[in-house]
């Protein structure tokens, strides 16, 4: 933990954090962590040593995907770090890859909130390679966020791209100097830390989401009374308190 900020490591550097059964398992309580501790506002998920992650470990987690029907992750306090199954992450997460980042990989940016890429990171969403398809969100979201055509071309041939194709898909949102990449995910989480409201950023989160998954109508609905029981709020005071004062706002998430 910094500050208000979990970081959330995958570090299994020596297999380029292929996924594994514990690594799987272990992502998802991290994220469980980040959802039940009042104390973490903001998560930021990274990689130890040269690669984001080389995705599945296939050879070790095909049996739990047959048997299983996926990699679910909806029981207990874990959340699904893919966002598909179970409860729903309701606070920010800052994403930061480098070196390969593939299939799932690119599956867990797209499932968080703001994405840093390294400039020698390399993208790849593979799995029709491999004689299956996409099954952590990309079919998903990729076009939500990319376009349908621009989703296509690379969903359909598992070709390579680099970070600034990813950048202008909308995949990630900054490119910075390789090595740089989690001072800056850290860095713009730590933005949101310092000045902004925790519960008005989770409020953010859930009426942007409502209107993705549920429809514009569903989303105007409720913005009124999802406001109001945020006026009665110690941070809502302080906002109000800090406003008057002209200084910066001391948030306390209550």
């Amino acid at each position: 933990m910094r500050g208000h900020v979990l970081l959330i490591g995958l570090n299994r550097p020596e297999e380029r954090n292929s996924f594994e059964s514990t690594m799987l398992d272990g992502l998802a309580d991290a994220y469980g962590r980040l959802e039940d501790d009042p104390d973490a506002w903001v998560g930021v998920l990274f990689a130890h040593g040269d690669h984001f992650t080389a995705g599945l470990d296939l050879a070790q987690v095909a049996g739990r995907i047959g048997s299983e029907g996926g990699l679910r992750h909806d029981c207990g306090a874990a959340i699904d770090p893919w966002g598909l199954v179970g409860r729903e992450r309701s606070k920010p997460l800052v994403a930061a890859a480098q070196g390969w980042c593939l299939t799932l990989g690119i599956e867990l940016l797209l499932a968080s909130d703001i994405r840093v890429a390294a400039d020698d990171t390399r993208f790849s969403q593979l799995e029709v390679k491999r004689g299956i398809y996409p099954f952590g969100g990309a079919t998903i979201r990729f076009p939500r966020e990319a376009g349908w055509g621009n989703a296509m071309r690379w969903l359909l041939t598992g070709d390579e791209f680099g970070p600034d194709e990813a950048l202008r898909l909308g995949l990630v949102q900054e490119v910075v100097p390789a090595g740089t990449q989690l001072d800056r995910a850290v860095e713009l989480a730590e933005r949101i830390t310092d000045q902004a409201a925790p519960l008005g950023v989770r409020l953010t989160l859930a009426s942007a989401r409502r209107a993705v998954t549920e429809g514009h109508q569903a989303a105007a609905d409720r913005l009124v009374p999802d406001l109001l029981p945020l006026f009665g709020s110690e941070d809502a005071a302080e906002g109000v308190r800090s406003f008057v004062e002209r200084r910066a706002a001391r948030f306390v998430g209550r």
